[in-house]
């Protein structure tokens, strides 16, 4: 240690992702800030990137740091001196189809609740932009003004200009081998020339992140697959000033280039992993062999859509490898198994999301969280499969054939299947069961009836599904239901510690007697909610700790972040070891009497608390708690036992019509009663107060906890922002996104909706600001059509909760 080279913040990585990183760490007042590049900058997929610039993306928070990135090239050529050939000249998307122009309709809508200017045009208006495509069959665009395309090479070397210039030491030539770690910290790192240590390492090393990641136990899901463009030769007569070009019913994109030329690349289908066996020798600044062959529909699809290209030569096909990831995103973030790693990888669209993702990850490093949530993008995300070459590769390859092609709300990825099954995996698909996949589990989406395909048929506005998703509802609240719940990510938390743990934790006073069961937040110091889930004392030192199928590994490192370093107290996964069998409607009690040993009535088991009890030969922790808004167990059960309590639960309930319920109905069930989603209506950038939690944040009854100043000021002063629930009285193919409107002007964005089959109405939940949140009337934008919505005062079904506790 004593011979290393000591610096605050070191990164790995001299592409565009790390430089940014660097200038935008310097550009905050950093100091002590090197970066090391194996090779030189640039020389991994920065340099050969297409350079398109785009920003909306399906989320609000991944757009506005797109836009980010905008606002820094606007900038950088002033600021640095540094030429970037940055040129703002939109970008234009166009619709070939119905379901195209449907999903332009509803991109614009999106645009308009995050604050982006996006014109729907005409197929003429197309033209008049970009004169060399042919309008025939084009049914519209979108035209997004302040999109470009800039020089990827040039634009990197400008913001490591700029960061050099705030004092950031770039080392070029110099490869990182391995590192130490000592009690969860990196405490070295060694290089081909020297050591480094540093108080904080980022990662941010592109296609090779995975490997280095490998060597320090951490699991990076970031890998790469070729990707080819091809340069044309000089167009005679082309016009200036064109915009960028996306044709995503023909799978390409064009970039005007410089001498009159055309860059077109695109996504084909069956694109080649690469370094999936490792990243051969000292890869820097290379391509890979040209595949004309596997390029060739690209190239009929170009010459349909701008049928000049067919009249001039190929200068040249460019095939790199670009980075990608297990589920097609950016991978950003703290990682999970390190206290002081930081990782920035996988970014597709690198130079679209340079400048801002370099300013999100300062803002991480610096702040320890980002000035917004980027849960889509967040590390903690993936669990242990993902990583695996069994599975990111062709889940990578899959995204990356979709990348165009449409993509439909609930539209399932085929490849990759069946990573982790339930014990009632095989007993379900004989029932019908459509599954879906969260998490790497399958999970039942649906039940077909006899007679009815068991496959998803997904549209914007009709899905097959629906009509048994309504049957599977309408069954939950009016008789019993079975649903496989073991997905959920399943925690015991242990110790003499246990308890104050969860009191600096929670914001609800979880002193309560053993058998109780707990619906809380964890929030940030902020107030922001970190977690939402729910919490049963087990023992006066014993807690289960009970969350969502996807958010067990973020959750789980929010708390580990939070326990004391004494070895008083630690949190253990069971996930593996329990099945989750939830028994749910008016008449679960009758089956579940029939059942179970012990006494279930109401007052030997009232609602919120849990009991361990026998069903059939099995011993079961019932937790009488739920999702679906009526009379509810949620049964954890060992796993081998699983089958056997699910096909006594049959049997007991088959003279009072019991039913397997899937996922969908799920959804439109809490939709109904009011209940939030994690990561959608409630997230680290809302309070337990603005979601309309504030009946779980106990300030009277119990101390300090983590946000409880922030949380004090709330409830003095009032929140500037409240989660409020509309209903439209037709059913509106509306998944979230959607913009909420009073009087013609933008208010809010639909954070996530569904037909309330009970109801008969769309339910709708978004954010208003606080002066409009005892309105009444407001219009919902869904592709590009306003709705009459009608803002309710409450939960929508049983407000009382009479059934739950019934």
């Amino acid at each position: 240690m004593s011979g290393a080279t000591h610096c605050r913040f070191l990164i790995i990585g001299g592409g565009i992702i790390g430089c940014s990183i660097a200038y935008h760490l310097a550009k905050a007042g950093e100091k002590d800030i090197v970066l090391l590049e194996k090779a030189s900058l640039t020389e991994g997929a920065t340099w050969h990137a297409a350079g398109l610039v785009g920003q909306l993306r399906s989320s609000r928070n991944t757009t506005r740091m797109l836009q980010r990135s905008v606002e820094l090239y606007d900038r950088l050529e002033s600021e640095t001196g540094q030429a970037i050939d940055w040129k703002k000249v939109g970008s234009l998307r166009l619709a070939c189809s119905p379901d195209r122009m449907m999903e332009v309709k509803r991109l614009a809508t999106m645009a308009r609740s995050f604050g982006l200017e996006m014109q729907v045009i005409t197929a003429q208006e197309a033209y008049d932009l970009f004169p060399l495509i042919d309008p025939k069959g084009v049914l519209g665009a979108a035209f997004i003004p302040t999109d470009g395309q800039v020089d990827p090479a040039s634009l990197c070397q400008a913001i490591a200009a700029g960061a050099r210039r705030q004092g950031v030491t770039i080392v070029q030539g110099k490869k990182v081998l391995d590192a130490t770690v000592t009690n969860g910290r990196i405490t070295e790192v060694q290089t081909d020339d020297g050591d480094y240590s540093a108080e904080t390492v980022v990662l941010a090393a592109g296609m090779w992140s995975r490997e280095l990641g490998k060597k320090l136990g951490v699991n990076v899901p970031a890998c790469a697959v070729e990707h080819q463009y091809l340069v044309t030769e000089p167009i005679p007569d082309m016009p200036k000033g064109l915009p960028t070009l996306r044709d995503p019913d023909r799978l390409v994109y064009y970039k005007p280039d410089a001498g009159g030329r055309l860059v077109i690349g695109g996504y084909e289908d069956d694109t080649v992993p690469f370094g999936d066996h490792g990243i051969p020798g000292e890869f820097a600044r290379q391509l890979l062999p040209e595949n004309f062959d596997r390029f060739e529909p690209l190239a009929t699809y170009a010459g349909q859509v701008t049928p000049v290209v067919n009249t001039v030569g190929v200068r040249q096909l460019i095939n790199g490898p670009i980075p990608y990831s297990a589920d097609g995103d950016f991978v950003m973030g703290k990682a999970p198994e390190l206290d002081n790693l930081f990782v920035a990888t996988g970014f597709l669209y690198g130079i679209a999301a340079g400048g801002g993702a370099g300013a999100i990850m300062a803002e991480w490093i610096l702040e320890g969280r980002p000035s917004l949530d980027l849960w889509p993008l967040d590390i903690r995300r993936f669990s242990y499969h993902h990583g695996t070459r069994a599975f990111m590769y062709p889940r990578a390859v899959e995204h990356y054939a979709h990348h165009y092609k449409m993509r439909y709300p609930g539209q399932e990825s085929e490849v990759a299947r069946g990573i982790r099954r339930s014990p009632l995996y095989e007993i379900l698909k004989a029932r019908g069961a459509v599954y879906g996949s969260k998490n790497g589990w399958e999970r039942p989406n649906w039940f077909a009836p006899e007679g009815v395909e068991p496959v998803d048929k997904p549209g914007f506005a009709e899905q097959n599904w629906k009509p048994y998703v309504a049957e599977e509802h309408r069954s939950v609240r009016e008789g019993v239901a079975l649903i496989d719940q073991s997905s959920f990510s399943k925690f015991e938390l242990r110790g003499p510690g246990a308890l104050d743990a969860l009191q600096r934790l929670a914001v609800s006073n979880m002193d309560k007697p053993v058998g109780s069961v707990i619906y809380t937040q964890l929030c940030n110091e902020r107030g922001g909610v970190e977690a939402d889930l729910t919490v049963t004392r087990l023992g006066e030192n014993h807690f289960y700790i009970v969350t969502g199928s996807g958010f067990g590994v973020h959750d789980a490192h929010w708390i580990e972040s939070h326990l004391p370093a004494d070895g008083s107290v630690f949190l253990i996964e069971v996930t593996s070891g329990k099945a989750v069998v939830n028994l749910c409607g008016p008449k679960a009690r009758e089956v579940l009497a029939q059942a179970a040993e012990e006494d279930v009535s109401n007052e030997a088991f009232p609602f919120a608390t849990a009991r361990r009890i026998t069903i059939a030969a099995a011993p079961v922790l019932a937790i009488r708690i739920g999702y679906v808004g009526e009379l509810c167990w949620e049964l954890h059960i060992p796993t081998e036992y699983g089958a056997h309590v699910y096909e006594t639960l049959q049997a007991a309930g088959a003279p009072l019509g019991i039913r397997d319920v899937g996922y969908r109905a799920i959804e439109s069930l809490r939709l109904e009663k009011g209940y939030v989603y994690w990561s959608a209506d409630v997230t680290p950038d809302y309070s337990p107060y603005e979601a309309g939690l504030g009946f779980r944040v106990h300030l009277k009854s119990k101390g300090d906890f983590i946000g409880r100043a922030a949380l004090e000021r709330q409830k003095a002063e009032g929140v500037a922002r409240k989660l409020c629930t509309f209903t439209v009285d037709d059913a509106l193919p509306v998944f979230g996104g959607e913009t909420i409107l009073k009087d013609g002007r933008t208010v809010g964005l639909v954070s996530s909706a569904g037909f309330g089959t009970t109801l008969g109405k769309t339910v709708l939940y978004g954010y208003l600001p606080s002066g409009l949140s005892e309105e009444e009337d407001f219009d919902i934008e869904a592709f590009g059509e306003h709705y009459k919505a009608r803002r309710a005062a409450g939960p929508l079904y049983d407000p009382q909760n009479e059934r739950l506790k019934a």
